[in-house]
């Protein structure tokens, strides 16, 4: 990418902060409710696979409407999507706090999924407007914004809820919202790049959410209705007929949800999978974490709100250690060599918690977990952006980050069933056993990337654009 003769450092230091700070922020509503989620489970007679809904429509609301979102900012200027979705997104925040019952919560957190839209459009506009030097250091700086927002989340969200409810949570949250909607509307600069002859694919968007809200369905209610019964059945080949068809739809169409041409390019189609595997994996284990911890003996080890919000911090803290220095480090050692450590690393963590006998060795095998992830992330997503044409950024980020929401929304409800089904603690360690396979596989794949940065990259020309 070619960078433009004049660059604006006061303006690159404030971008960063309000992107920073929105991060922030929304890391902390998503954390502060994961230890609520048994409690929530109690007050609502939930079992955790149906709870685990909280998580997955959510995300499936982001599936749906990051490609949309994706191809509008391409055509229409990032900085104009930003303008529609902080207001809608603010809005969903404060009406979720005022959920009187479980489907309002439902349908709350539905809507407030429009917010996962802003991470893939903050990422795409700090790579257009940032010189290529700063580039690593900035998206480590926005991913440690992740670990700083859990960080937040967890031990403040947990002692709020825990004294006042988990409602109460959103209201607290709510003013920063709508503060850093705000700045952000007024400060932050348009795309210059914009591609306004392209299409949007509406109808794969609908057909891939209706069939991944399906098959979550059918994970959440399998336990309480029966995985045998009429409905389950009816939903899973519904789930299995969309699917099929936005296989076939999809492919046909080049301004598709999932750009199978972009696909073709091997750091694409790498970071995706990765990614993928990553977004399964943190929200299995997220849940798996919240019950385990929550769960009276000798399921778990019977923390309140607050002790697993608490416990969970280290997962948090060594996110925000690990994501700078890798952020300030990949430029000269590469992505690849992280991409190998962190998938270790990770592995070592999974492994620690499925085999731990306390709670302290649990919280540790967290912690790992916390600082494998970390690694990861800013080295995929470095991988991704020095891999793709500034003009299509806005897809390729959104389109990434629909993969990782696949995986998540699926993550969670695969633990909720665990737990749901094996009353033991088997469940935590099959859940963890899931995790170590995963990142066995990223490591396997991530030999296959083409360095993109470091002293061993190669040509960006040979398989760019």
């Amino acid at each position: 990418m070619e960078q433009p003769e004049t660059y604006d450092k006061a303006y690159a230091r404030k971008a960063l902060i309000l992107f920073s700070g929105f991060i922030i922020i929304v890391m902390y509503i998503e954390t502060m409710l994961v230890p609520s989620l048994p409690s929530i489970a109690r007050s609502y007679n939930a079992t955790p696979a149906q709870i685990s809904l909280i998580l997955s429509l959510y995300l499936i609301s982001g599936i749906a409407l990051n490609p949309i979102v994706g191809r509008l900012a391409d055509i229409y200027g990032k900085k104009k999507m930003l303008t529609y979705i902080l207001p809608i997104y603010t809005v969903a925040v404060g009406i979720t706090g005022f959920a009187p019952n479980l489907p309002f919560i439902f349908v709350a957190r539905f809507i407030q999924g429009i917010g996962l839209t802003i991470f893939p459009l903050a990422m795409s506009l700090v790579r257009e407007q940032f010189p290529r030097e700063e580039i690593p250091r900035a998206q480590g700086m926005l991913s440690a914004m992740f670990g700083v927002g859990a960080a937040i989340g967890l031990p403040i969200g947990a002692s709020i809820s825990n004294a006042y409810g988990w409602q109460t949570t959103y209201h607290t949250a709510l003013p920063f919202v709508a503060i850093f909607t705000a700045l952000i509307l007024i400060y932050i600069k348009e795309s210059k790049y914009l591609k306004p002859n392209i299409k949007i694919d509406y109808l794969g968007a609908v057909l891939l959410a209706v069939s991944l809200a399906a098959l979550v369905f059918v994970l959440s209610e399998g336990t309480a209705i029966g995985w045998t019964s009429m409905p389950m059945i009816a939903l899973m080949a519904i789930g299995l007929a969309s699917l099929a068809a936005f296989l076939k739809f999809d492919r046909k169409d080049r301004a598709s949800v999932i750009d199978f041409p972009m696909l073709r390019k091997r750091n694409i189609l790498i970071s995706n999978l990765i990614v993928l595997v990553v977004g399964l994996s943190f929200f299995l284990g997220y849940q798996a974490y919240a019950y385990e911890f929550e769960s009276p003996a000798p399921l778990g080890y019977g923390f309140d709100i607050s002790q697993t919000g608490l416990a969970l911090v280290p997962f948090a803290i060594t996110n925000i250690i690990m994501a700078p220095i890798v952020g300030r480090s990949v430029s000269r050692i590469g992505t690849k060599p992280f991409l190998y450590i962190g998938a270790i690393i990770t592995i070592l963590g999974f492994a620690v918690s499925a085999y731990v006998h306390s709670s302290l060795m649990l919280i540790f095998g967290a912690a790992i977990v916390g600082a494998g992830l970390s690694m990861l992330q800013v080295s995929l997503i470095n991988v991704l952006v020095f891999s793709v044409n500034p003009a299509d950024m806005g897809l390729a980020t959104s389109m990434n980050t629909v993969f990782r929401f696949i995986g998540a929304a699926l993550g969670a409800p695969i633990a909720g069933v665990m737990i749901a089904e094996i009353a033991s603690r088997e469940a935590f360690v099959y859940s963890f056993l899931i995790g170590i396979l995963g990142f066995a596989i990223i490591l396997a794949i991530s030999f296959y990337a083409h360095e993109v940065l470091g002293r061993h990259k190669k040509e960006m020309a040979q398989f760019n654009y």
